[in-house]
């Protein structure tokens, strides 16, 4: 044996689940992450220190925990921050499978009678739905622009986030304050303002080109600006639009929950759908 050689190392945590990622590494360079021949990665479980990371809210809020859970869990993703959405989702469903086990408990409501109901989730279907998701980044307007897609990394939605977060938390302080009307109007103007710069950046950061109808491509992020703000509502309504619909594909299909007998002859419809969402927060709890 090594002198220096830890005993206890043979019992040090080892890889519990092999992903790939939906992007398939496509958005990233070597500083970020480090394929696989496979395409597989290794994701380990967490450890002490990391579950404690999802206890501090701070560090919960500006998105650092989850960046450091992920750097620890998965050693090929050295730059979390810099990982697109999707890739973000199945990392950490994969980390939670890997830490607490397949199976999932999440309650809700039924519509209606609010009876309180909870259905366990089996995540590895909820992963292999994930991975089969087949990005599309491109798209084309009835005008006949075709844009192409950049999805935003991790680090630019908690920026989108706490911006969000601070400018609803700002309307309920203003709301309760002692202000006159006018200075409340005043202050609900800028803080709109505020919040429409901050869509404006989610609109115009998620465009990585634009080719108009006469095969002109624009890269130029200036420019870029310049025509969204510039260009017709319809025109930017219609690329918003696609745009969310391209976010829509790599989201978990809801659940699909029947009611029962007593609860339908109470009101309650006869199935409903419950959103699958996770929050780190209780996710990782």
């Amino acid at each position: 044996m090594t002198e220096n050689m830890n005993p206890l190392e043979k019992y040090y945590r080892q890889p519990a689940i092999y992903i790939k990622l939906p992007s398939k590494g496509k958005y990233y360079t070597k500083e970020v992450y480090t394929p696989t021949e496979t395409g597989e990665i290794p994701v380990l479980p967490m450890t002490a220190k990391d579950e404690l990371a999802f206890k501090t809210p701070d560090a919960m809020i500006n998105g650092q925990a989850t960046v450091d859970v992920i750097k620890s869990c998965v050693p090929n993703l050295k730059d979390p921050w810099k990982m697109v959405n999707y890739d973000t989702d199945v990392v950490l469903l994969a980390i939670r499978i890997a830490t607490y086990g397949e199976n999932m408990d999440i309650s809700f409501r039924v519509p209606v009678v609010n009876d309180e109901q909870s259905h366990t989730l089996i995540l590895p279907e909820l992963l292999e739905q994930l991975g089969r998701i087949e990005i599309e980044d491109e798209t084309t307007t009835s005008k006949g622009f075709k844009i192409q897609i950049q999805p935003l990394d991790y680090k630019k939605l908690t920026k989108i986030q706490i911006a969000r977060f601070e400018q609803q938390k700002m309307y309920g302080t203003i709301d309760s304050s002692s202000m006159t009307e006018e200075e409340k109007q005043s202050a609900f103007g800028k803080s709109f303002a505020t919040l429409n710069m901050v869509n404006f950046s989610l609109l115009v950061d998620s465009i990585k080109a634009i080719t108009t109808p006469g095969g002109d491509t624009v890269v130029d992020r200036a420019q870029i600006i310049e025509f969204c703000n510039k260009t017709d509502s319809k025109t930017i309504n219609e690329i918003q639009d696609k745009l969310s619909e391209l976010r829509l594909q790599a989201q978990m299909a809801p659940l699909k929950i029947k009611s029962t007998e007593e609860q339908i002859k109470k009101g309650a419809p006869a199935s409903f759908e419950v959103p699958v969402t996770f929050d780190n927060s209780n996710f990782f709890g």
